[in-house]
């Protein structure tokens, strides 16, 4: 199969045109005319040692990643590798679920003939995004769950929401996060079954996210349930929602491939036209060469690096 950019160069060269012609098809230009200077924002808490995590599992450990064998003249089997003795560090992480912080959940985490992490295409990658928000709701009952109301609302003021889109709920339950034991506790906000089944079923979107770390507050997980053993994935603990157009922008999708994993730790980054307030471009934080840190890296007390004065 050829590519439109392969297909717009021959054609050039079949009219006589030369290449040049097709350089306005290049996605290089399309990064060049918009993406280079749209608006990023990060949906994406960062997972550590103690943060709120679903009751059932336990919180990550991390700590100093050690030599697991003897390399001679260099370091000894057992050795914690420092940036004095080794010229690097590495860090270990135990991982006690797959299920933590802000994740990506595939078919398999409740389906036994699901999709796995490691089978997700690469097709999610990008997509538009849409944000409906809750967070009035919420504020005033902090166990309301999104309706197809709240849908028809929305697209009342958007228009009707793309397929293939993803479709992220904002409740501002993310602002909870410190609040490790509250965030997991009932109640809280969450996605019902018959918005689900419309998003799927009438919209055809790829997936939803919601800020709580579970999709509902039915004693069954009715809504979670049902993705699941319907083959549709689904995102978990998002943040900055609040940060983000309700129509208009797009998203980005990055996930951990552990080869049949039932969960994915993701990273979600809502992309925004270059007018919108919030968020950075890639021409103010270019990302090359990254800043300094304000001070050494030390290990703190739960093993993550963090600058610290001596």
């Amino acid at each position: 199969m050829v590519s439109m950019r392969s297909a717009a160069l021959l054609a050039s060269v079949l009219l006589g045109l030369g290449p040049a012609a097709a350089d306005d098809l290049s996605l290089w230009s399309l990064y060049d005319r918009t993406l280079r200077s749209a608006k990023y924002i990060d949906l994406t808490h960062a997972f550590a040692p103690v943060q709120p995590v679903w009751p059932g599992f336990a919180g990550a450990r991390f700590k100093p990643a050690q030599a697991g064998r003897t390399l001679e003249g260099f370091a000894k089997e057992g050795d914690v590798f420092t940036y004095e003795t080794h010229g690097f560090v590495a860090t270990a992480y135990d991982l006690p679920t797959d299920q933590y912080g802000t994740q990506l959940d595939p078919p398999a985490h409740w389906n036994p003939r699901g999709a796995t992490i490691s089978d997700l295409p690469a097709t999610y990658t990008l997509r538009p995004l849409a944000v409906i928000d809750i967070s009035p709701k919420v504020a005033r009952d902090e166990g309301y769950h999104l309706q197809v109301a709240d849908i028809a609302a929305w697209e009342e003021k958007h228009g009707r929401i793309p397929a293939g889109a993803v479709v992220m709920v904002r409740s501002d339950w993310s602002k909870r996060w410190a609040e490790a034991e509250r965030f997991r506790q009932k109640p809280f906000p969450g996605v019902s079954l018959a918005a689900l089944q419309f998003l799927h079923l009438e919209r055809k979107i790829l997936f939803h996210g919601h800020e709580p770390l579970d999709t509902d507050t039915t004693p069954n997980l009715e809504g979670e349930a049902w993705l699941m053993h319907n083959n549709f994935a689904q995102g978990e603990g998002v943040t900055n929602l609040d940060q983000v157009p309700e129509a208009g922008a797009l998203i980005a999708i990055g996930f951990a491939k552990p080869l049949g994993g039932t969960g994915g730790f993701a990273r979600y980054v809502a992309i925004a036209p270059a007018d919108w307030p919030h968020g950075v471009s890639a021409e103010a934080v270019p990302g090359a060469p990254l800043p300094l840190q304000p001070a050494p890296l030390r290990r703190d007390a739960d093993g993550v690096m963090r600058p610290t004065k001596p």
